[in-house]
Parts: structure tokens; sequence; C-alpha cells
């Protein structure tokens, strides 16, 4: 059983900056695409951050400039730091991993994608 297990969320004032981790297996971290996803209360799941297996990144115009996705082969990590957060940052954080790479710009259920994590909750207060 393939498990994601996200790390890092908590409470932060704007401006401030938090880093998630998400743990996977070996084999999901070097062969799939990893994402980052969140949902705001009442939203819809967006993506945030993307990283096929060729290392390429894509990020959601939300949050170019301000967020880095990594990984870290050694920890068996997924990263993503976020810095100068903002109110409307405030949601629930995912990671997820499947074999085919999806745009942050897309819409995609959560069938969409093989293995998502339970999820961290970041809130930014202004």
């Amino acid at each position: 059983q393939v498990r994601l297990s996200e790390s890092g969320g908590g409470s932060v004032q704007a401006g401030g900056s938090l880093r998630l981790s998400c743990v996977a297996p070996d084999d999901v971290l070097s062969n799939y695409c990893m994402a980052w996803y969140r949902q705001a209360p009442g939203k819809e799941r967006e993506g945030v951050a993307s990283i096929d297996v060729d290392r390429s990144i894509e990020y959601a115009d939300s949050v170019k400039g301000r967020f880095t996705a990594s990984k870290d082969y050694a920890k068996n990590t997924l990263y993503l730091q976020m810095n100068n957060l903002k109110p409307d940052d405030t949601g629930t954080y995912y990671c997820a991993a499947d074999r085919d790479c999806f745009s942050p710009h897309m819409r995609v259920d959560v069938d969409d994608l093989r293995y998502w994590g339970q999820g961290t909750q970041v809130t930014v207060s202004s």
C-alpha cells in the first residue's frame, strides 16, 4: 500500500514562511510526477505545483515567485517552501503522485491522480 505523508503545516501571519514535507516511497518519488494541491473551505481543490520525472517544475500563477517545490531523493521527500504567505494561501495542502503529470492550471478530480496524502493544514492570518 503506497502511502504519502505530509507534514509542516501550521498557522502564520501574512508575510511569513512555512515548509511542507511529503514523504513518499523511493520508487514513487523517482518514477511518478509529484504534485502539491490545496483546498480552501468551500472551494475546489486547486493545483499549486508539479514536478515531473524529468525534474521540470510548473507553478500556479498565484504562487509563482513565492513557492518553491523540490525533491530530496536521499530523504525520499517532496518539499514545498512557501514564502511571503498571504491569507488566500490558507487551506489544506495535499501531495499527490501519478504516472501522468497534470499542469497546476488544470482542474483535476481526486480520481485523476493515483496517490494522495492525508493533507496538512496551512492558516495564514492578516
